[in-house]
């Protein structure tokens, strides 16, 4: 049986994510660890998170996690996850300015001070709720996954990679921001696969399934 290690570093909502990809793919063996060893041996591993970037760098220190996260990165899918996403950044402007993984390379930067949409009306900060993804680029994870799908967000910051040709797709809030990255055997998203329903199990499934190539 193939298996998925979902890394738990203590930022993220694990539970739901890995209710996702066992309905996703049960014939594939979810396991939610935070040991090198376990991450190392899985076929694939997700790395998820939620809230501030300089607290998910700390604990991936401290947990010795960093190297772990970058050797995966160079040996076998990997799918980052919201904020896993901004650490596979090479850094972040939030917390003062805090270096992140360097497996993208890029910068994650805040939404603009007053937003407006074409009407005026002032846009919210974070991002948050359903918006159309437009894909840029054919990819095995984008299989049975319409064009301009709506995925669910929730964030204040996105990335600016510095290669256009990593931008896997990207989401209008007013202006297009990158909102999913593909480079080699690494996917990372800004949205929430686990919280939007039938597209969102169709990228997990997908991702139980990518061997790694584009």
């Amino acid at each position: 049986m193939s298996s998925v290690a979902v890394i738990d570093y203590g930022m993220g909502n694990l539970h739901s994510i890995v209710k996702a990809l066992q309905h996703a793919a049960p014939e594939v063996d979810v396991v939610c660890v935070s040991d090198a060893d376990s991450i190392l041996r899985a076929d694939r591993v997700v790395f998820p998170g939620v809230g501030a970037i300089r607290d998910c760098m700390q604990a991936l220190n401290q947990l010795g996690l960093s190297d772990v996260i970058q050797q995966v990165a160079k040996s076998k899918p990997l799918l980052g996850i919201c904020l896993g996403m901004q650490a596979l950044l090479s850094d972040s402007e939030e917390n003062g300015g805090i270096k992140c993984l360097d497996v993208f390379s890029g910068h994650v930067v805040h939404f603009p001070e007053s937003l407006k949409d074409s009407d005026g009306n002032s846009l919210k900060i974070p991002h948050m709720g359903w918006n159309e993804v437009h894909q840029l680029q054919q990819h095995p994870l984008w299989e049975n996954i319409p064009q301009d799908s709506r995925f669910y967000f929730v964030h204040s910051y996105y990335a600016q990679p510095n290669d256009a040709a990593i931008m896997a797709a990207t989401t209008q809030y007013p202006d297009a921001f990158t909102c999913a990255l593909a480079q080699d055997n690494v996917f990372a998203v800004q949205f929430h696969p686990e919280k939007s329903q039938a597209v969102g199990l169709q990228l997990l499934e997908n991702f139980m399934h990518w061997d790694g190539q584009a």
